[in-house]
């Protein structure tokens, strides 16, 4: 009797704990519903195509056309390899049949067309922050890229990590929903900076170090960390010492523009595929970045080799 009372409680808790499992790890829509209908701004979608980086990791590799995203790049990881998708307008394999506001609901939250918690390789941690109609413009820029019907290859990722509804307790830790908010005491050129730095530009994704489930170390963010592939050490770009202390906000600006440093040397590896995203942004948009990179805390950090 006793033997049986035991195994009715592990039964009972193995339920609630199932039950406590699905209800937290719902995911949770920015949207439900289409959009009141809006004119995209086609340039302002472009822009957000740009300091995203959207062609970096979304192009064909090896091929010479950066705006044709049949996707197809691996990411070699510490969970595994991510392979990234097909984002044209294709209908089949790409966007093309998507709904705006399963874009949306991609972007800000990390939620796929059919409801799927999508993996943070894709940056939507830091894409949260982004103004609605800046989403909404650069989906009506996305299809107007050429279609490729090229398959998504499916991610190669061990077990746990090939738990997608797991997703859902990793974002109740590292995804708020929050989107940025301008600074009232601060200028419009900070606050347009720290948008695109924080927001679209998802500087951090690279520039922090991670804990133990893959998630931004805050109080260490911007002070630079082992790149996500453990191929290099990725700089320190706050006003330290061990990192940008010595530009100046037009260095910074410049090297966004052409790729060198004040002492001249170029960038390489994934900095270099950066800028020929940033190269493309207004003056305005670069020097805001700059302006608000040296506004940031001094934090000391391993300087890169």
């Amino acid at each position: 009797m006793r033997l049986r009372t035991i195994i009715v409680a592990l039964v009972a808790l193995a339920l609630a704990g199932a039950a406590a499992f699905y209800v937290l790890t719902i995911p949770s829509p920015a949207v439900t519903a289409p959009l009141p209908p809006r004119s995209a701004d086609l340039a302002n979608g472009e822009t957000m195509f740009n300091i995203g980086g959207c062609a970096s990791c979304h192009a064909t590799p090896q091929q010479k056309d950066e705006r044709r995203l049949g996707g197809g790049l691996a990411l070699a990881t510490p969970f595994g390899t991510f392979k990234v998708p097909n984002i044209s307008a294709d209908p089949t394999h790409g966007l093309g049949a998507w709904s705006e506001a399963a874009f949306i609901n991609a972007m800000l939250r990390g939620i796929g067309r059919n409801g799927e918690h999508l993996y943070p390789a894709f940056p939507y941690t830091s894409y949260q922050r982004m103004a609605l109609d800046d989403v909404r413009d650069l989906f009506a820029f996305l299809k107007t890229l050429p279609a490729e019907a090229t398959p998504s290859d499916p991610h190669q990722l061990p077990f746990p990590f090939s738990v997608r509804r797991g997703l859902g307790l990793w974002k109740l830790l590292y995804l708020d929903g929050k989107p940025f908010t301008p600074d009232p005491a601060r200028s419009a050129e900070l606050n347009r900076g720290a948008y695109l730095v924080e927001g679209p530009g998802h500087c951090a994704e690279c520039h922090s170090p991670r804990d133990l489930l893959g998630g931004i170390v805050t109080g260490r963010r911007f002070a630079g960390g082992p790149d996500a592939e453990g191929k290099a050490w990725v700089p320190n770009i706050t006003p330290h010492a061990d990192g940008i202390a010595n530009w100046s906000a037009k260095d910074i600006a410049y090297l966004l523009k052409s790729g060198l440093t004040p002492e001249a040397d170029s960038v390489g590896s994934n900095m270099a595929d950066v800028v020929r995203n940033t190269a493309k942004l207004s003056d305005a948009d670069r020097s805001a970045i700059a302006a608000h990179l040296k506004s940031l805390p001094p934090l000391p950090g391993r300087k890169g080799k």
